[in-house]
C-alpha cells in the first residue's frame, strides 16, 4: 500500500476500485450519454480517450490528470452528481481546473443527498503508480491510499 498526500477540492470519505486515465478527461464527451440518453452506469463515450472509453464511470475512483475540454466541464460534473451518474470520487494528479471545480464544489454544497470527494495535486507519482483496479482509499484529510 501506497499514500499520496493532495489538495481537498470536495472532502469526504470514499473506498472504491481504481479506473486510470493517462490522458485528460473531456468531461462532455465522457459523460454525455449518461446525461442525455439515460445510461446510469455513465459508460464513457469519448472515443479520444483509450483508457477509459467504454468503461462504466459510476461509482469508481476516477484517476486522472487533468480535465480537457469545452467550457461546459463544470455544469458537466455537477449534472452528473445531481443525476446521481457521478464516479465515488475524482483524483488529479495536477491542480484542478477552475471549470471543473466549480462543478464539483457547486455540487458537494448544493446537493445534499450526493457525495463525490475530490483531491486534486497528488502528484506524477501517484499516476504513475495507480492501475485501474486497484483499491483506493480517499481520507478526510485528503490523503489519498492505494492497493
Amino acid at each position: 500500500m501506497k499514500t499520496f498526500k493532495g489538495r481537498i477540492v470536495a472532502p469526504g470519505t470514499v473506498t472504491a476500485e481504481a479506473l486510470v486515465s493517462r490522458g485528460g478527461l473531456n468531461t462532455l464527451a465522457s459523460f454525455q450519454k449518461a446525461l442525455q440518453f439515460g445510461d446510469k452506469k455513465a459508460t464513457c463515450g469519448d472515443q479520444n480517450n483509450p483508457d477509459l472509453y467504454g468503461q462504466e464511470m459510476v461509482g469508481k475512483a476516477l484517476c486522472l490528470p487533468m480535465t480537457i475540454g469545452s467550457t461546459t466541464g463544470g455544469l458537466v460534473l455537477y449534472c452528473a452528481c445531481a443525476m446521481k451518474r457521478q464516479p465515488a470520487c475524482m483524483l488529479f494528479s495536477e491542480p484542478i481546473d477552475s471549470l471543473a471545480a466549480a462543478g464539483v464544489i457547486l455540487a458537494d454544497v448544493w446537493l445534499n443527498d450526493v457525495k463525490m470527494p475530490v483531491v486534486d495535486s497528488l502528484g506524477s507519482e501517484f499516476l504513475e503508480y495507480v492501475k485501474t483496479g486497484m483499491s483506493i482509499t480517499v481520507n478526510e484529510d485528503g490523503s489519498v491510499s492505494v492497493e
